[in-house]
């Protein structure tokens, strides 16, 4: 038998850009970001519009129009930006991407161009996944105009729809070309969709940085009164954070079994499902974080009175930290949330890895979860009163 070990080193490189007035001819952001690669050819750029921004902002693609025309020298864009429906609605069906994909191929778009999305994170999921199939991968460019997007899911590496009833069942690890944070976007959100981002930011400090945790404890309730200077920095901080792991985590297509910023998620995933998407990811991920704190405080990773401190943190931010799914049952009693332990499991690809804090600012994974015990903690006074 002849072994050949072949060992491939691939780099990634990607800048992310903290901006504003990112479609105004006068920065330079856009054009510096497609123009890196620094070829002399003109560079085709389609444009993918999420439906559901050009409500607040009806002009944006009058502006798009208006930012290729002042740089068409080095950029063209192929046809008027194209809109699409956003939200948890995009990626429940393939529609949206056989859309992308076919206006990919009717414009030519080749390795040497550019997919730009515009819109939150589910919308910058779907046309990542479409661009990352098409030739193989072309250039994807996100421009998160979510605080969610903004902080966490627009700046990673992950692209994905829903398939079979199952969030993220179909995608791709692909890292994007450029993201570019337009904080002019945060301005117009309705608060509950601030609070979406402030729920992964209170989930990344909760596990990785105590410091930082206690900024946002301090500043819960600026937050609260929508002070966006404050919710800004905050939402910055998060996206760092998040850009450090991916790139020292030794993971970053998640080949192993640990999913540390995924800490609350597996009660988060089945909480949006059971809710009809009642509730955001962003308000199931601090219900995910509550709870998984109790459990941690239960099991003695955590001390009780930080978990306290979690949960009065994400109270006072304006997040909820119980929710009537949590106690729905099947016909025999049994909790159904707790069945979003087995997907999560399924999702892992096995092993469970539950990542709790322990303490603020640290993590510990577990790999088994006392059923019993998790439902005391759900069904608690602490979360539900």
């Amino acid at each position: 038998m002849t072994l050949h070990l072949q060992k491939i080193t691939v780099r990634h490189e990607f800048p992310v850009v903290f901006t504003r007035a990112l479609f105004s001819p006068r920065n330079r952001s856009l054009h510096a970001a497609l123009t890196r690669d620094g070829l002399s050819t003109r560079r085709r750029c389609l444009v993918l519009v999420d439906k559901g921004v050009l409500t607040t902002f009806p002009d944006l693609t009058a502006h798009i129009r208006q930012y290729f025309a002042a740089y068409s020298t080095d950029l063209h864009l192929v046809r008027a930006p194209l809109v699409l429906p956003g939200g948890e609605r995009i990626k429940q069906t393939p529609v949206a991407v056989r859309r992308i994909l076919a206006a990919l191929h009717r414009h030519n778009i080749c390795r040497h161009s550019y997919c730009l999305a515009v819109g939150g994170g589910a919308f910058l999921d779907a046309a990542g996944f479409a661009a990352a199939l098409f030739h193989r991968g072309v250039r994807h460019v996100r421009i998160p105009t979510t605080a969610l997007a903004q902080c966490d899911s627009g700046v990673g590496v992950k692209n994905a729809i829903n398939y079979a009833g199952t969030k993220n069942l179909l995608g791709t690890f692909a890292p994007p070309w450029a993201v570019l944070n337009d904080t002019a976007f945060l301005d117009a959100l309705p608060q509950p969709l601030l609070l979406d981002g402030i729920a992964e930011a209170v989930k990344v400090a909760a596990i990785k940085d105590a410091a930082f945790f206690r900024a946002i404890e301090r500043a819960a309730q600026r937050i609260r009164q929508r002070h966006l200077p404050t919710i800004r920095r905050i939402l910055k901080r998060c996206a760092l954070l998040h850009l450090d792991h991916i790139a020292t985590s030794g993971d970053p297509y998640e080949l192993g079994t640990a999913r540390p910023l995924d800490y609350g998620h597996w009660a988060a995933h089945k909480l949006e499902i059971l809710s009809r998407h009642r509730l955001s990811h962003g308000q199931a991920v601090a219900i995910g974080i509550a709870l998984d704190a109790l459990y941690a405080s239960r099991i003695g990773l955590l001390p009780l009175k930080q978990a306290q401190r979690l949960i009065a943190t994400l109270r006072t931010c304006g997040l909820p930290v119980w929710a009537p799914e949590l106690a729905q049952t099947d016909r025999r009693g049994r909790l159904l949330i707790l069945s979003g332990l087995e997907e999560f499991r399924a999702h892992l690809g096995g092993q469970l890895t539950i990542t709790l804090p322990a303490p603020l600012g640290s993590r510990r994974e577990i790999h088994a979860v006392d059923t019993a015990l998790m439902a005391s903690c759900l069904l608690g006074s602490a979360l539900n009163n």
